[in-house]
């Protein structure tokens, strides 16, 4: 074995050795008995940001190799347009690590395992996404999925926290059930697990159509996507709220992008068969997800199916197999990470200050207090409904440029359903916004001054969400990667 190859992995490397050094930190604090309180939990966070940033340059520069990178005999494949998905998933993680800082800095215990857990869960993906085969695809997966399911019980004095994390993990060891079911059809068709190779062997033999069904239920299940959506809410509610952004943002842009490669490269042929489970499987989830909002009265519920709504127009760049799908996957995923992050570091800083409530009346006359979280909330919101000239509008626009790429009548009725309910869905956006500026009350919530890392988080996503979408080198430079 050449361990020389290891080079190549540079970004998972980094992190391997970023997360060794959180640990190292974190027992050494743990055996001192001199740090206690707030100073270590706040401590440990910034050297994950210094090391999340030296993540990110090693991502950088294994972009500037130019060509696809091919290590261990196929098993590792890191394409250019995966290595601008991990640079995106490593700023999203970023975001969410100075988010977090203020709640974990509030813990009881020394929070080195949180941010042990959000590298571990990063490695996963990584992982997953650069993976030639199906095998170092699962090992991935799974590397990601566990970790996740202990940050979702992370909060361990809350019942709702234990019961999100259950049903997290029992619908994760479900639907991966389900895909290694569909992985043996397919190795049983093909005779290998190699994207290549069974791209080369597989045909529309009833035993490979199966294999696809199964294996695309199971990330169906990772994406949440309808009908694979029914542990999404109670996992967003229970989960704390830094876990539950992390949730719907990184894990579901990993998932996505590593469906879309797996699509393409592996299942080419079968292109005819996945376009018609993906219009079925987008216009349920965007529509379904859209009515279940509108009902909502707790927030990160809300959020919940906001998220099982995004990630069918996520899905909607799949539509087509064209190298315009991956680019507008990626720019989709970019301009989520930054609306989203927002609102839930809004959520958070209000959970913080009152009494830990998330349900929407707590947010009745939010303006009157809170004028500049109020307006930073709203654009957010804006965004996320698709409002122009805001980021969110560009990101809609290049996936329902992807959906009709290929021509086909079906697409273009998709991309019409689609449109429809980005109407629905600004109307219970604008629920949100009619709390906090329209509605009465007498104890509206007290003024507050957020922490510094807050504001440093808001001003990262909310310069996303101004500039990602009119400065036009940020879609060229996905754009100009090719998978």
């Amino acid at each position: 074995m050449n361990y020389g190859q290891f080079i190549y992995m540079f970004p998972e490397c980094a992190l391997v050795v970023a997360l060794i050094l959180v640990f190292a930190v974190d027992f050494a604090m743990t055996k001192s008995g001199e740090w206690r309180g707030e100073k270590p939990n706040v401590a440990i966070g910034r050297l994950t940001y210094f090391m999340l940033m030296t993540v990110g340059l090693g991502v950088f520069s294994a972009m500037r190799q130019g060509d696809t990178i091919t290590a261990f005999g196929g098993m590792y494949v890191a394409t250019q347009a995966i290595n601008v998905m991990k640079m995106v998933l490593t700023f999203g993680t970023f975001i969410v690590v100075i988010m977090a800082e203020s709640w974990a800095a509030k813990q009881q215990r020394i929070a080195g395992e949180f941010y042990m857990l959000i590298l571990s869960t990063l490695l996963g993906m990584f992982m997953m996404m650069s993976a030639g085969s199906f095998l170092l695809f699962f090992l991935g997966l799974e590397m990601a999925s566990v970790p996740l399911a202990c940050m979702v019980a992370f909060d361990r004095h809350r019942k709702e926290s234990a019961e999100g994390a259950a049903k997290y993990i029992l619908v994760a060891t479900f639907s991966s059930g389900v895909m290694l079911f569909g992985i043996s059809f397919i190795y049983a068709a093909t005779g290998t697990l190699y994207f290549d190779d069974v791209c080369a062997a597989v045909s529309n033999s009833p035993l490979c159509i199966m294999g696809l069904v199964f294996f695309f239920s199971g990330l169906g299940f990772k994406i949440s996507l309808v009908p694979f959506h029914f542990w999404t809410a109670d996992t967003y509610q229970g989960a704390p709220t830094p876990v539950t952004g992390y949730l719907s943002v990184i894990s579901k842009g990993a998932a996505a992008i590593t469906l879309c490669t797996i699509l393409m490269k592996a299942f080419a042929p079968m292109v005819e068969y996945w376009d018609y489970m993906l219009y079925i499987v987008i216009v349920l989830s965007i529509t379904v997800a859209n009515l279940f909002a509108i009902r909502q009265n707790e927030l990160k519920r809300f959020m919940a199916f906001s998220s099982i709504s995004q990630a069918g127009y996520i899905m909607l760049a799949v539509v087509g197999n064209g190298q315009l799908g991956v680019a507008a996957l990626t720019y989709y995923v970019l301009v989520y990470i930054v609306a989203n992050m927002a609102v839930f570091t809004v959520i958070n800083v209000v959970e913080q200050n009152n009494n830990g409530r998330t349900d929407m009346a707590a947010y009745n006359g939010f303006y009157q207090t809170n004028p500049k979280l109020s307006f930073l909330m709203t654009l957010a919101l804006f965004s996320l409904a698709g409002i122009p000239p805001f980021a969110g509008m560009f990101s809609k626009f290049f996936v329902f440029m992807a959906g009709v790429q290929n021509g086909e009548p079906m697409a273009y009725g998709v991309v019409f359903i689609a449109l429809v309910n980005t109407v629905v869905s600004l109307y219970y956006y604008l629920l949100i916004v009619k709390a906090m500026y329209i509605t009465k009350t007498e104890n509206p919530l007290p003024t507050f001054q957020s922490d510094e890392a807050t504001k440093l988080a808001l001003g990262i996503c909310t310069a996303g969400i101004a500039l990602f979408g009119v400065a036009s080198c940020v879609y060229e430079w996905i754009a100009a990667a090719g998978i």
